[in-house]
């Protein structure tokens, strides 16, 4: 899941997740250019988070758990 410290929107679904016992890597965005650049090639450019991406290399921006959980489960 790519985050910032002070996103909002980040620690709310880090809280879901962990509650639904799903376990993720976290890389901070504003820490780790490369991975600013690829949330913004999935986001039209924009840097939004959480941007959650997938083994299979898709991505969700601003998910609700419950699409995190649909998508592990597709």
């Amino acid at each position: 899941m790519y985050t910032t410290t002070w996103c909002g929107y980040c620690s709310r679904l880090k809280i879901a997740l962990k509650s639904a016992g799903i376990t993720w890597t976290e890389v901070d965005i504003e820490a780790d250019p490369a991975a600013a650049e690829f949330v913004g090639s999935v986001n039209g450019g924009n840097h939004v988070v959480p941007t959650v991406k997938f083994a299979d290399g898709s991505t969700l921006t601003n998910p609700t758990i419950q699409q995190v959980k649909a998508k592990l489960a597709a």
